[in-house]
């Protein structure tokens, strides 16, 4: 049967508005994987000297974090405290528009139901002659924790907020969970190492998620990862010991579970080069990283 010239012209169209639309989502890809490795490529320089907590790399780190948030709009504040080992530690709190008097205070009200949006910055410094880069651990999650601020800027229910001391025995998140007693919280989100591919779940699939606390939102998930085609994960490597350790003991938001809070952890799990010299800027995976980020960002924005 011949076809009509009204349809070759309509199969042409549809095949032009399906390239624009594939050449868009593939700049879109390009310019977050760009952004991605510039945020951890400076953040595990060796400018920032493994980023200690109380170190002049740390407050590198910190300064660097600032300068990107206010890039978009957002107000900064910073909330100091003392380690056990009496190092200075700085939090870095954020929301768009004016920042609330007292937030990062130790009384912080944002005055409505929040999403909490949290990953930590520091990292292991200098040991003697060893220099620790800590690029997935946890530069990783600081650069993905940026680039889903930049897409939520201008949401008047979000606080984005860079912890300080994770490798101090949490007293960052510690003092951030102190400073936000008074703030319903809707959802806290935890960004902890979301670069590699070095340790997938099924060693056939290195394109991957680990959503730890994320059942419950599955579905939702399942939907928005459609074009993205990440395999994801609800627990830790399929072992409920490691889930329950990584999810209620050993990461930051553990502080918040007490308190009733959702809670997710989003992560790529630790590798054999985690805390080590070899978790270098070059050792992680900005193509599969920004799938992982684009689908928190869209599921995130979605989240009222």
């Amino acid at each position: 049967m011949p076809v009509s010239a009204r349809t070759v012209k309509f199969l042409s169209a549809a095949v032009m508005i399906l390239q624009f639309f594939y050449a868009s989502a593939s700049d879109g890809r390009d310019s977050l994987q760009s952004a991605l490795r510039r945020d951890v490529e400076f953040l595990s320089d060796s400018l920032c000297e493994g980023r200690k907590t109380g170190s002049a790399g740390a407050s590198e780190a910190a300064f660097y974090i600032i300068r990107r948030l206010n890039g978009m709009g957002y107000s900064c504040s910073l909330q100091t405290f003392r380690t056990a080992s009496d190092a200075i530690g700085r939090n870095i709190v954020a929301v768009s528009g004016t920042l609330a008097p007292e937030l990062g205070s130790g009384k912080a009200v944002l005055g409505r139901p929040a999403v909490l949006l949290m990953a930590y910055y520091d990292g292991l410094g200098s040991i003697g002659d060893k220099f620790y880069p800590c690029a997935d651990a946890n530069a990783s999650g600081v650069a993905a924790l940026l680039s889903v601020a930049e897409r939520l800027k201008g949401r008047g229910d979000v606080i984005i907020a860079f912890v300080d001391a994770h490798n101090a025995n949490l007293a960052g998140a510690e003092a951030l969970a102190a400073s936000l007693s008074r703030q319903p919280l809707k959802l806290v989100a935890n960004f902890d190492i979301l670069g590699s591919t070095l340790a997938p779940p099924d060693k056939y699939w290195k394109d991957y998620l680990i959503i730890l606390g994320g059942e419950r939102y599955s579905r939702a998930f399942t939907n928005l990862n459609y074009g993205i085609d990440l395999h994801l994960y609800y627990d830790y490597y399929g072992s409920r010991g490691f889930t329950d350790l990584f999810y209620r003991k050993v990461s930051d938001h553990k502080v918040f579970l007490g308190r009733g809070v959702p809670v997710l952890m989003f992560t790529s799990g630790i590798t054999m080069s985690t805390n080590r010299e070899s978790d270098t800027f070059n050792s992680l995976d900005y193509t599969v990283m920004a799938g992982r980020v684009e689908l928190i960002g869209k599921w995130l924005e979605g989240f009222r």
